[in-house]
């Protein structure tokens, strides 16, 4: 049995930090450091997940090559089993080249066979095997986007809970996302999520507009920390201070310790501090998983 089941896209980043703004017409530039790590919201969030303890599976495609072999072993190394991860001789694996300064970044992404997931790939008989379904990059899922809905219903027939960080999306529509909500118990956006999905102003406002289809709303507010919504009561966590080397896959690392107190049934505000400190925690070092806190590294930052 497996605490925690993603689909998902399976792709490295390539971080490249130092002075990151190109120039045109053959000027070669010389950067401070140029770093693979494991990539991909999906995979970071598994990552964490399997980090802090949870026993984690990843399902998703990726191409028999150098990259698609690179990320099997380091998410084999990290705990997470990958036995259902499919890798195809017929495509490539995707790439994302992060151009990093501080706490900003461009991305650039070669998508591969990030949208070659099907929602018929996630069989009744690899549900049973897990308590909770997650999904990520909902807006890059382009095969596994339109029966979404009915694997989230599939997951509930057979007693998962499901959740859902759609991630930015490219195209800027915001499209599909309400149809699924009311198959989703947890929704994790970040504040601008939040707002463009809800058609909102105000991020509170937005959280109570989510929380009326989704089962319980949580908003990631970067260093001003998170809040929560059920119903309409909204609960709110505090950051914790941390030395920001890289922000890369904060929030799915959040995602990851906000699913570690929802599935040990934490009171809602003990799950976002949780979350906040493993957000934080990961920022301590370079790339999206060096950084992921343990479970007593985050329950030092965690009261009650």
């Amino acid at each position: 049995m497996f605490d925690v089941l993603v689909a998902g896209e399976i792709n490295p980043d390539l971080i490249l930090t130092g002075d990151v703004m190109p120039e045109f017409g053959q000027v070669e530039q010389l950067l401070e450091s140029a770093r693979l790590t494991i990539g991909s919201s999906s995979a970071i969030f598994a990552s964490g997940a399997a980090r802090l303890g949870l026993r984690v599976a990843m399902l998703g495609v990726c191409g028999d090559d150098v990259f698609g072999r690179f990320i099997c072993d380091e998410l084999r190394r990290k705990h997470v089993d990958i036995n259902h991860v499919q890798m195809r001789a017929d495509g490539q694996t995707g790439l994302s080249v992060i151009l990093n300064r501080e706490t900003d970044r461009a991305i650039l992404t070669h998508p591969g066979l990030m949208a070659a997931l099907t929602a018929d790939q996630v069989t009744d008989g690899l549900l049973r095997q897990a308590r909770h379904l997650h999904v990520s990059s909902y807006f890059l899922q382009t095969g596994l986007q339109p029966n979404l809905p009915r694997l989230f219903e599939r997951a509930h027939s057979l007693g998962l809970t499901t959740s859902l960080d759609t991630n930015y999306d490219p195209s800027e529509r915001w499209q599909g996302v309400h149809a699924l909500l009311s198959q989703t118990d947890v929704f994790l956006p970040n504040e601008t999520e939040a707002l463009a999905i809800a058609g909102a102003r105000e991020v509170e406002s937005a959280a109570r507009q989510l929380a009326d289809v989704a089962g319980i709303v949580v908003v990631k507010l970067g260093a001003a920390g998170a809040l929560g919504c059920t119903g309409s009561e909204i609960t709110r966590a505090a950051s914790i201070a941390t030395t920001i080397v890289d922000s890369i896959g904060a929030g799915d690392s959040f995602d990851a310790g906000f699913i570690f107190g929802y599935l040990n049934r934490w009171p809602l505000e003990r799950s976002l501090r949780l979350a906040c400190a493993c957000g934080a925690l990961s920022m301590r070092r370079a790339g999206g998983t060096d950084g992921q806190a343990t479970l007593d590294e985050a329950l030092k930052h965690v009261s009650g």
